[in-house]
């Protein structure tokens, strides 16, 4: 049988996910977990495995278009299975075609005459806007998508007289094209700089600029990195505005006493020989913690707090182009060499850019350490849906109280950032008072 391929759900808030960058054409034949796809989130980016092994037919989402949670985007078929079982020829991404220079399958043209004629809502619309008569439209899924639309209408351009790219269909991004058509650009004459010349909205916006403009003020503005680099910054941006202008903060903050924890670290890597980190040490507690009080380890999503099943602690990572939050799983169950395994894979492919799907899948609660970076104390904001993410400074010498006399001591400040939602004040600081006594004397984790 036919394996589908679908819009996975990476979280519980999202809703869609948009498909960046397909690494294999239709016809080519894929391996099981073998990588397949990008899919931008409201996370990250990642590359999405193929769930079978076969042949690739009836790719029905090209690069740029964003997609429902659960639609099919693809299909695997098994080799037996080519030829007699593909219900329709595939549609190969514009970017991809132009880049191996293949022609794609011919598309089927929607037989009007045989009903009304199957087409998305906001395909409708554009083609309303464009005055396009939808039975003229072709398309390879028998059901007509808004990059259909785009592509007929970009082709009943009339060509420049002598212009080598006429009578071609110009690779480009819906959002590239949308951006063109608002600036009165003709995306034909434009220079892409994406796969196989795939026409960028960088390009276009770089196109835009004026003529005038003297060679290093265009170089002061010109986009961060290479083209394409900036996804992960965004999504974070976006992610980050959402969760301060809706989701109500407040902080608890506590100093604590690491003496003891810095012994156990150094306990710890002799027993082990593990590279332990006081994060891994942190993830130990912090899964210890929110046992004792699994109220914290909630979400909030559509007025109703949801209470997760299992105990798993994202860390923030910080990458080149942004931050993201790998999870560890199950995190209460694991000894700390397996976390310090743990952290250490996700970690790195956080930074090469290889994050799997189930990486980022299922983080109830956040832990963001800048402790290596010299900061005292800082607050988060909370990584949504979660219920708190907790900020964690450096380790330093602090003149404290000890048995009623000055003393020089080890400490931490720990700032919890809370969701007013989810959690309220009292639930926070219990949770943020059993962290602290697990810090300040490890040893409890035995009782």
């Amino acid at each position: 049988m036919p394996t589908n391929i679908i819009m996975p759900a990476l979280e519980l808030a999202q809703e869609s996910g948009k498909v960046v960058h397909w690494l294999k054409r239709p016809g080519d034949a894929v391996q099981k977990g073998e990588p397949i796809v990008e899919i931008e989130t409201d996370k990250v980016t990642v590359e999405i495995e193929a769930p079978a092994s076969g042949v690739l037919r009836d790719v029905t989402a090209r690069e740029g278009d964003v997609v429902p949670v659960g639609q099919t985007i693809a299909v695997i078929l098994a080799v037996g299975e080519v030829g007699a079982g593909a219900s329709a020829p595939a549609v190969m991404p514009a970017a991809n075609a132009a880049a191996t220079g293949a022609v794609p399958t011919p598309p089927v043209a929607v037989n009007a005459s045989a009903g009304a004629v199957k087409a998305s809502p906001l395909a409708r619309k554009i083609a309303e806007q464009h005055g396009v008569d939808l039975a003229r439209v072709t398309t390879a899924s028998g059901r007509i998508e808004k990059a259909d639309v785009l592509a007929y209408v970009e082709s009943q351009k009339a060509p420049s007289a002598g212009d080598g790219r006429a009578g071609r269909l110009v690779a480009a991004s819906p959002k590239a094209r949308r951006l063109a058509a608002e600036r009165g650009l003709d995306i034909s004459a434009l220079r892409g700089s994406g796969p196989g010349g795939a026409v960028l909205t960088v390009d276009v916006s770089a196109a835009g600029r004026p003529a005038a403009a003297a060679p290093a003020a265009a170089q002061s503005v010109r986009p961060v990195g290479a083209p394409g680099v900036g996804t992960v910054w965004r999504i974070m941006a976006e992610r980050m505005t959402t969760s301060w202008t809706t989701a109500p903060h407040f902080y608890l903050v506590r100093e604590v006493n690491v003496s003891r924890l810095v012994s156990w670290l150094d306990k710890a890597r002799k027993q082990t020989g593990a590279h332990i980190t006081y994060t891994d040490l942190l993830v130990k507690l912090v899964a210890a913690a929110l046992l004792q009080h699994p109220r914290v380890n909630a979400s909030w999503k559509d007025g109703t707090i949801l209470q997760n099943a299992d105990i798993n602690v994202g860390l923030a990572v910080a990458i080149d182009d942004g931050l993201v939050v790998p999870v560890i799983h199950r995190a209460d169950t694991l000894r700390l060499a397996e976390i310090a395994a743990r952290r250490e894979d996700v970690v790195s492919r956080a930074q090469a850019g290889k994050l799997r799907p189930a990486d980022i899948q299922g983080g109830g609660f956040t832990i963001s350490n800048l402790g290596m970076y010299g900061v005292d104390a800082f607050s988060a904001i909370v990584n949504p849906p979660q219920a708190a993410i907790l900020a964690v400074g450096r380790i330093a010498d602090r003149v404290v109280a000890l048995n009623g006399q000055p003393a020089v001591q080890p400490t931490m400040v720990l700032t919890l950032s809370c969701d007013h939602r989810a959690l309220d004040g009292a639930r926070g600081a219990q949770f943020l008072g059993a962290l602290a006594e697990l810090i300040e004397e490890p040893l409890a984790l035995l009782v």
